[in-house]
């Protein structure tokens, strides 16, 4: 697949990139020569690679209209990535024309393609944070001019934390969001899952390829993730593959014994 045009100016398109290394694994066109090679690395020790994000794509558009349809017209979509078909305010805004989505992403690509694609959207806007600081988030005049936090919100941290390393502490980083949540907020999030990994050589490698790229990767047990929802309530059918999750059809290309990426949606309780 050819990758889209020059750079602009001040993109490193050198060093692999996150980002646009999934844009290449849904299909997408904002990738470079660098991204592709390194995905491409990732594909041969992971054939299913491109399933699962097919698969957590479908996840999060499932669970955002499940979000709308029980009322949440707030969304917070943390670490978002590149634009690609069904974001999240398109989803929401087909069952609540005013539901409200602010996207925050820190990387410079992002911020510029989200740019393009929500000069002429209503009720969205894009903040360029890091979620490894949640107190500048919540903070940002940018969110606050569109989220109220006294009332319900959604949070999105969809295949985000296995980008932050243990050292760095995500589970403070989501308590955090957590208590700035409201009960009947919820948290829709995917995460990579360390119990049915690849062989043990090839997931050295795929850690060595994105150690090389923007940024590095860690999978983690799905008694680890669940941990991401103490303070909340899991929503029906729990924490399950990402393709598993209220799907409403068997086109999703997926192999079942192969849980790589497990998501759910959880409701703030109290």
């Amino acid at each position: 697949m050819e990758g889209q045009g020059p750079a602009p100016e001040g993109v490193d398109v050198t060093t692999p990139n996150v980002a646009r290394m999934y844009d290449y694994y849904l299909g997408g066109k904002d990738n470079y020569a660098a991204d592709r090679a390194a995905a491409e690395q990732v594909i041969a020790m992971v054939p299913e690679i491109t399933a699962i994000a097919q698969a957590n794509r479908g996840f999060l558009g499932r669970a955002v209209r499940h979000a709308a349809e029980s009322g949440i017209r707030q969304f917070i979509d943390l670490g978002t990535g590149l634009p690609t078909q069904d974001n999240v305010h398109e989803v929401a805004h087909r069952v609540a024309p005013d539901a409200r989505v602010v996207y925050i992403d820190y990387d410079p690509v992002v911020i510029a393609h989200g740019e393009a694609l929500l000069a002429t959207t209503d009720n969205v806007r894009l903040l360029q944070a890091d979620l490894r600081r949640p107190d500048d988030i919540l903070a940002s005049p940018v969110l606050r001019s569109l989220i109220d936090l006294d009332q319900p919100v959604a949070v999105l941290l969809a295949a985000i934390l296995h980008f932050v390393p243990d050292e760095e502490d995500p589970y403070a980083l989501v308590g955090r969001l957590r208590d700035a949540m409201v009960p009947g907020s919820m948290l829709i999030l995917s995460h990579g899952c360390a119990d049915d990994q690849p062989a043990a050589e090839d997931e050295a490698d795929i850690r060595d390829v994105y150690r090389s790229a923007t940024s590095p990767i860690l999978a983690r047990s799905r008694a680890e993730i669940a941990r991401f929802f103490d303070g909340f309530e899991l929503e029906e059918p729990g924490l399950v593959p990402a393709a598993d999750w209220r799907q409403v059809s068997a086109d999703t290309p997926f192999t079942p014994n192969r849980s790589l990426l497990m998501a759910g949606v959880g409701r703030r309780t109290g």
